[in-house]
């Protein structure tokens, strides 16, 4: 089953994101208001870990903090690297390269709805755990289920598992491409319940912009 999982998100989710990575990258410029306010209420000289972090949008916000980024697709790793000129890495979110309680704060925003089975998105907030000091927090973004105000229309009666069609308009008369990408989409209080099974403690939640977002800590 774990290989089956793997190699299923190795077609709709890393392939995917090695082929519009550039694409993707131009429409992930602005950080998040909430995020960013989490990244500056951190104490100068705190460590940390962006985990999946695209572009490295985050890696700037706040200049005070030494951030270790990480991702699985080379392709935005090597562009987050030319455009933010911080530390970043090819890693896996199953199996983090960081030593053992040695961070101070994790953020990981909108990637393990990626991940295509419930254990291995608890095994990989078991990870983040894992790399947090005995005092630090880490913040997490999934996309929700309940978004039927958004354009996409989703509601609690819509499938948890879709794919979600990325299409890459190409000019001079050249068809398009579309791509489709995995997503489980969380039910509320589902991030939660995934925390408290991976070990953590949740210190709070809420929702913003599609989706459900909970900051914890090691148990």
């Amino acid at each position: 089953m774990t290989s089956d999982a793997s190699s299923y998100e190795d077609t709709h989710v890393h392939a995917v994101y090695e082929a519009i990575a550039p694409h993707f990258s131009a429409t992930r410029h602005k950080p998040w208001p909430f995020i960013t306010q989490f990244l500056t209420s951190l104490p100068p000289g705190a460590i940390g870990l962006d985990i999946g972090c695209g572009n490295g949008k985050y890696i700037p916000v706040n200049p005070t903090l030494h951030v270790l980024a990480s991702d699985r697709s080379p392709s935005l790793v090597q562009l987050a690297r030319s455009e933010r000129n911080g530390e970043v890495l090819v890693a896996d979110g199953l199996a983090l390269p960081y030593r053992a309680k040695s961070v101070d704060f994790i953020i990981c925003i909108a990637v393990i709805h990626h991940l295509s089975t419930r254990q291995r998105r608890r095994e990989a907030l078991a990870e983040m755990m894992g790399c947090l000091a005995d005092d630090g927090q880490a913040l997490v973004y999934v996309w929700a289920l309940e978004q039927q105000d958004s354009r996409r229309g989703w509601d609690e009666n819509s499938e948890q598992d879709t794919l979600v069609p990325w299409v890459m308009r190409k000019k001079g008369g050249a068809p398009d491409e579309t791509y489709q990408r995995y997503y489980h989409l969380f039910r509320e209080g589902e991030l939660e319940e995934d925390v408290v099974e991976a070990g953590g403690e949740v210190c709070r939640g809420g929702y913003e912009r599609d989706n459900w977002w909970v900051i914890f800590r090691r148990r």
